[in-house]
């Protein structure tokens, strides 16, 4: 005890003296903020980007780290609660000290969350498909704008490969990205001649569970003569029971297909796919696409999931869009950070125009030079039996994004890039 005891005032003594260098946690790496729900409402989609972060990190870190130093994940639950992601965020920038935060999967989220990296001046990766409307010089949108995903799928459904449909039901869950979303397709639809009496909209909370009345009231106006297609912009474990209803009432694909705009292999991993097959789902990414990239991406995350005993992922080691979207985010952060020799915000933000990655998806995804947005490929993939999805449409290239949708009148003249503050 006293040799324990005179060992620790020689050590103190030393560090007083500048002898012994005693290392301050933290000071030799660089910290990076994980700001995903991992609990709630939305965990079935966010748990997953939460560990894609992480792979990534290890990934960057077992090449060097950037700038001399190793990346630090700094992971917080702000648990599906809107005001809570706020504040986590300001934790993570103003406590934790966290050079970057990659997070955020509904768009009330993200619309919490803006004015504290806005004020903070400090930097958000959010890396899944959302209404538009927004720019802002602290986000970079990794996920899709409309006319990256809606627009496209719409389009797909009035094609005569995608079922020449002809009344169309907006069915989301109620919170800014759907509504906003079907304010903009209901636009587009009547700009396609589409008559109001021809389209339904309607909205359940987060959270709903029961959708045997909705799913009976699709069938009674899919019944009234002209081809119906359901446009869903449900989110989270919502889409479990909407799925399952589907299969229950039996309403097919070749009856009244369902495209999808949130739901990707993950939601599906719950449900029984076979009575959903040849439903739709638009995405810029699926697993089953076959190139090399994506083969070294599904056999990296397939190796850290049965070694990190990831749930699920163990034994089904899944991957999906938002995925994709997020481990884009994060190297190309990674470029840009390499490219300013510096985490310093501005710096990082000037080095992010036209930065570039191959993407799993099969295309190389470039960060547009003005607009904070990637220009993505779009693909519509059916649901197999096993939910994966088979790619039954896709655009020649990467398509370039438009922040502000052109049907909304109101966009005519924005800006097409952020406003330096």
């Amino acid at each position: 005890m006293q040799r324990r005891h005179a060992l620790k005032a020689a050590s103190a003594a030393l560090a007083l003296s500048g002898l012994l260098s005693l290392p301050a946690l933290g000071a030799d790496t660089i910290k990076v903020g994980v700001l995903h729900s991992l609990s709630g409402t939305m965990a079935i989609s966010e748990t997953v980007l939460k560990d894609t972060v992480l792979m990534t990190i290890d990934e960057i870190n077992a090449k060097g780290g950037l700038l001399g130093k190793k990346l630090e994940a700094v992971v917080v639950d702000p648990a599906s609660n809107w005001p809570l992601f706020a504040e986590k965020a300001k934790q993570l920038i103003t406590q934790d000290k966290v050079a970057v935060v990659f997070g955020c999967w509904t768009s009330v989220s993200r619309k919490s969350v803006l004015p504290v990296f806005e004020e903070q001046n400090s930097l958000l990766f959010y890396p899944v498909q959302y209404e538009g409307e927004e720019l802002s010089k602290n986000v970079f949108y990794t996920g899709a704008a409309p006319n990256q995903q809606a627009i496209p799928a719409v389009e797909y459904l009035m094609s005569k490969d995608g079922g020449s449909a002809k009344r169309f039901v907006l069915l989301g869950t109620d919170y800014v990205y759907p509504r906003t979303t079907n304010k903009i397709l209901r636009s587009f639809l009547h700009s396609k001649g589409i008559k109001d009496e021809d389209i339904m909209e309607d909205y359940t909370p987060f959270g709903h569970s029961d959708y045997q009345s909705i799913i009976a009231k699709i069938k009674k106006f899919s019944s009234e003569g002209k081809k119906t297609a359901v446009v869903s912009t449900i989110n989270g474990d919502s889409n479990v029971p909407f799925y399952k209803e589907l299969g229950n009432q039996g309403l097919k694909a070749t009856d009244v297909p369902v495209v999808a705009f949130s739901v990707g292999e993950e939601e599906l991993r719950g449900v029984d796919t076979k009575p959903l097959q040849g439903h739709l789902a638009a995405w810029n990414y699926f697993m089953s696409i076959k190139n090399p990239t994506n083969d070294a991406f599904i056999k990296s995350w397939s190796a850290y999931a049965k070694a990190k005993g990831i749930a699920g992922h163990k034994d089904k080691p899944l991957t999906n869009d938002p995925m994709e979207a997020t481990y884009i985010g994060i190297h190309m952060w990674a470029q840009a950070v390499t490219k300013a020799k510096s985490t310093d915000t501005d710096k990082v933000i000037a080095a992010m125009a036209g930065q570039t990655f191959k993407a799993p998806g099969g295309f190389t995804s470039t960060m547009d030079a003005k607009n904070h947005h990637l220009h993505k490929p779009v693909f519509i993939g059916e649901v197999k039996g096993d939910g994966q999805f088979n790619v039954v449409w896709k655009t020649p290239g990467p398509v370039k994004a438009q922040p502000w949708s052109p049907f909304i009148p109101e966009n005519k003249g924005k800006p097409d890039e952020p406003v330096k503050k």
